[in-house]
């Protein structure tokens, strides 16, 4: 495992860990969140910790409780946002800013010239485009966003090349025309975060190396919506953490999951020690989450 490189990190960092509150957490979102953490505390920044419900259908209480059940037990803190289940609901749910969403989208889509309504489905690009990629057919459909029926796209120019910490992705060819309002009639994941990251003042994001293309995607879009503060954001983005079998860890229950290790009496001792390993650090010499913390 190759230590990141932690030297673009900005001195006061202002980042955020970001769960999503429909599947149980496991062992790669522990990791990602101890990284961001350990780095933001050791330069003296600030935490917002913020639970992505914009998929309303698919949101489960009792993984919202898991969420602050495993992050206590991670060792994990945060400056800002919920105490706990009860407060997200009150104050933080991202659902009660629906309203902002819509409304920065009419902005862009009157601003830009770049967005336009689809109706096309999932199975109709698939038998149109096998490599899954929007092939462009409503680009110039005029369709109406009609709540059910029409997403909305931002139309992606050809040879679109967005930099990435040394890494060149084409937005077209990795992303094409994507999605900014669902059929739904709910915001989508890469326009929603890219808000909350522009109105929080984020300056530092990790991810995992699986989301470069969705980095590329929001840079590329903050083009377009002159989201300054994103497009001057730090980005580290880490190798994944795989199961014994090389597999991708998902958000399911299994022995990756930290509820199911919690439930077993286990402790967080492998998870601090795979962070120490990313960060650099000796793991032998890690045995509690303050031992992640080193001053820039």
């Amino acid at each position: 495992m190759t230590p990141l490189d932690i030297t673009g990190i900005p001195d006061k960092p202002v980042s955020r860990i970001a769960p999503t509150p429909s599947g149980y957490l496991h062992v790669g979102n522990a990791v990602n969140f101890l990284i961001t953490w350990a780095l933001v505390r050791g330069r003296g920044g600030s935490l917002h910790l913020r639970i992505d419900d914009m998929d309303g259908i698919r949101f489960r209480d009792d993984v919202l409780g898991d969420i602050f059940e495993s992050l206590e037990w991670l060792g994990v803190d945060w400056d800002t946002g919920p105490s706990g289940p009860d407060e997200f609901h009150t104050h933080f749910s991202l659902q009660k800013r629906r309203d902002f969403y819509r409304s920065e989208l009419d902005r862009l889509s009157q601003e830009t010239g770049k967005l336009f309504a689809c109706g096309c489905s999932r199975s109709a690009i698939k038998k149109t485009a096998p490599n899954g990629l929007y092939p462009g057919t409503c680009r110039h459909g005029n369709h109406a966003l009609t709540p059910y029926e029409t997403a909305m796209r931002v139309q992606v120019e050809a040879g679109a090349v967005v930099d990435v910490g040394g890494h060149r992705l084409n937005v077209a060819e990795t992303f094409g025309d994507f999605v900014l309002w669902r059929k739904d009639d709910q915001p989508a994941y890469q326009f929603a975060s890219l808000l909350e990251d522009e109105c929080g003042q984020v300056n530092f994001i990790t991810r995992g190396e699986d989301l470069l293309p969705s980095t590329a995607a929001q840079l590329y879009l903050a083009d377009l919506f002159d989201a300054q503060g994103f497009r001057r954001c730090s980005f580290l983005h880490h190798g994944l953490i795989l199961g014994e079998g090389g597999e991708k860890l998902s958000k399911s229950r299994g022995s990756y999951a930290l509820k199911d290790m919690r439930d077993s009496g286990d402790t967080p001792d492998r998870v601090w020690k795979t962070a120490a390993r990313f960060l650099g650090l000796n793991p032998e010499a890690v045995t509690a989450s303050r031992d992640l913390i080193q001053t820039a």
